[in-house]
């Protein structure tokens, strides 16, 4: 699967019904080591010092439909501590996983 099969699709989150966003304003998370996408990180929700943010690992994602990708939001980490750790690996150049 490429990327541009996943771009413009809604991501919906199954348990609460509701309409996340759209791939093209996220950003995947890959693990360097395996070439497989970790996570997907989601924008959502305007605020007065930018978007908050949900992660959902790949694992959470439960269905990949032609105009829709769904999602489990139960399987969400800490997005704080992901997005921590994703800005401070960019900012040191470092793989953000190394297992």
């Amino acid at each position: 699967m490429r990327y541009s099969d996943l771009a413009g699709k809604e991501i919906i989150a199954v348990d609460e019904g509701i309409r996340l966003g759209v791939v093209d304003h996220t950003d995947l998370v890959i693990n360097t080591r395996t070439g497989e996408v970790d996570s997907i990180i989601i924008p959502y929700g305007r605020r007065l010092w930018g978007s908050k943010v949900v992660v959902i690992p790949w694992r959470g994602i439960t269905k990949i439909g032609r105009d829709f990708i769904i999602v489990d939001l139960s399987t969400a980490t800490d997005y704080g501590d992901t997005l921590r750790r994703i800005e401070a690996g960019q900012r040191r150049n470092k793989p953000l996983f190394s297992g």
